[in-house]
C-alpha cells in the first residue's frame, strides 16, 4: 500500500515521502495515529496545499519537544517490584509502567512512547529510551528494586542489589554457562581433530596401495633376472 507520510517515520522516511508499506502497518499503526495518508491524488494535492502550515507545526512540536528533553533526559524512576533467585523479577516491568512512573513525576508520557524491547524482568538499572519527537530522544533510567531503600543504594553503587545468596546463586549460574560452553568448544574441537586424523589415514592408505603393488613388481622383475643369469 501508498502512503503519504505526514511526519518524519524512523526507517521510512521525512514528511511528504510517498512510501510502500505492509497494508496491516498502514491500517493498525501510520493511518490511526496521523502519521501517514492513503496516497490518493486527492490526499497528495492535499498535502501539498498543507506542507508548509504542517512544517511549521511540525518544527513548533519539535521545539517543544527539545525543551521538555532537557528536563526529562537521564531522569531515574523507581518501580519496586517482587524478585526471586538472582534478582529475577515475578512478573515484569513493561512500557506501560515506565509512562506510569514518568506521569508521576510530572511528565506526560504515553506508553507508545517508551521504546522497549522487551519487558524488564531482572533488578538492577535500565536504560530505557523514550521518543518526544520523531527526531528527539532521550534516556530515562528504570531503576528496579524490592523497597526505596534498596533503589537508593542501587543508584548509588550502580548495580543491583542482591544478597549473598542470590550472589552465589547467580555466580553459580555464570559458571555452569561458562563450563557448558567451554564443553561444547572442547567436543567441537576433538570431532575436527578426529575428522582431520581419519582424512589423513585415508589419504595414507590410498597412496600406500600403489606403493605396494610396485614393490611386488620389482620383486617379481628381480626374480625373473636371477632366473634368467642361473641359465647362462
Amino acid at each position: 500500500m501508498q502512503v503519504i507520510l505526514l511526519e518524519r517515520v524512523d526507517k521510512l522516511g521525512q514528511m511528504g515521502d510517498v512510501v510502500n508499506v505492509k497494508p496491516g502497518f498502514a491500517r493498525n499503526f501510520l493511518l490511526p495515529k496521523g502519521k501517514a495518508l492513503r496516497a490518493t491524488e486527492e490526499n497528495i494535492n492535499h498535502f501539498d496545499t498543507q506542507k508548509a502550515q504542517m512544517e511549521a507545526q511540525d518544527l513548533e512540536r519539535k521545539s517543544e519537544a527539545l525543551a521538555v528533553s532537557t528536563k526529562m533526559d537521564r531522569t531515574t524512576v523507581i518501580l519496586v517490584r517482587q524478585a526471586g533467585e538472582a534478582g529475577q523479577l515475578y512478573g515484569s516491568v513493561n512500557a506501560r509502567d515506565i509512562a506510569q512512573a514518568l506521569h508521576d513525576h510530572g511528565f506526560n508520557i504515553s506508553r507508545n512512547q517508551v521504546r522497549l524491547d522487551q519487558p524488564i524482568k531482572s533488578l538492577g538499572l535500565h536504560n530505557v529510551s523514550v521518543t518526544l519527537h520523531p527526531e528527539v530522544s532521550i534516556t530515562v533510567i528504570a531503576n528496579v528494586a524490592r523497597s526505596e531503600d534498596e533503589a537508593q543504594t542501587q543508584a548509588e553503587t550502580g548495580r543491583a542489589l542482591l544478597s549473598r545468596e542470590e550472589e552465589e546463586t547467580l555466580t553459580e549460574a555464570r559458571t555452569t554457562e561458562t563450563a557448558e560452553a567451554a564443553e561444547v568448544d572442547e567436543t567441537a574441537e576433538a570431532a575436527a581433530d578426529e575428522a582431520v586424523a581419519e582424512q589423513a589415514e585415508t589419504m595414507f592408505e590410498d597412496g600406500a596401495a600403489p606403493e605396494a603393488i610396485n614393490d611386488e613388481s620389482a620383486d617379481e622383475t628381480a626374480g625373473t633376472y636371477d632366473a634368467s643369469t642361473n641359465d647362462d
